[in-house]
């Protein structure tokens, strides 16, 4: 579960990203972050995976105070979380399988067994043809893709994205966001930061305005 409890979060100088958060975000739940931009969506999503810290307040995540972390422990905290944000930080120097791989390499996994998991992960959303290819060599829709695998080949039970679909054509939009809710068919808990609300119908919708939550 995911508690965000009087949470605000300050940027220089003086910028309120975040004022007086209360939420709730049960496990496997879908959950739809909507709101303007500059609504605080970005950086709800970042508190929650303790990328930034909260100015005030605490943030939860089942019953840790990620806010209060030492930097040790963050990896260890994010191996059950999978991040997708809008700068995906795939590596062009490196082919699609090896992008995928990265995270279990870091990880230590057994090399075969980390194979077999990459594969699976580049199966699920439709790149297992093309794992040599380069990222360069991708469209911006496999390289959304891509950024996918690399966040589930870890199996994690929660996955962050941050405007998935932005800038993509809407055939591709809704091939990406299908694969989000496959994953969360089976079980794994979705927050989405998005302005294309109507491709996630039926998930739990949470609306900020200028850094407050509305409905």
């Amino acid at each position: 579960m995911i508690q965000f409890q009087q949470v605000s979060k300050r940027y220089p100088p003086g910028i309120d990203a975040l004022a007086a958060v209360n939420l709730e975000i049960a496990d496997g739940e879908m959950t739809i972050i909507g709101g303007h931009s500059g609504a605080g969506k970005s950086t709800l999503l970042k508190l929650i995976a303790a990328i930034e810290r909260p100015t005030g307040g605490v943030v939860l995540v089942n019953g840790q105070n990620v806010g209060a972390l030492k930097r040790a422990a963050i990896p260890y905290l994010r191996r059950n979380i999978g991040l997708i944000f809008q700068d995906q930080k795939l590596l062009f120097d490196r082919n699609v399988f090896e992008n995928a791989m990265l995270p279990l390499a870091i990880a230590g996994f057994p090399p075969r067994a980390a194979a077999k998991r990459v594969r699976a992960a580049l199966d699920k959303v439709g790149l297992l043809a093309r794992e040599k290819a380069l990222p360069i060599a991708l469209s911006g829709g496999e390289q959304q893709r891509l950024a996918i695998a690399r966040a589930v080949v870890n199996r994690p039970n929660l996955l962050l994205a941050d405007e998935p679909t932005a800038h993509l054509d809407p055939e591709t939009a809704r091939d990406v966001a299908q694969i989000f809710r496959d994953f969360h068919q089976v079980g794994v808990g979705v927050v989405i930061a998005t302005y294309d609300n109507p491709l996630f119908a039926g998930a739990r919708r949470i609306a900020l305005d200028h850094g407050r939550v509305v409905s």
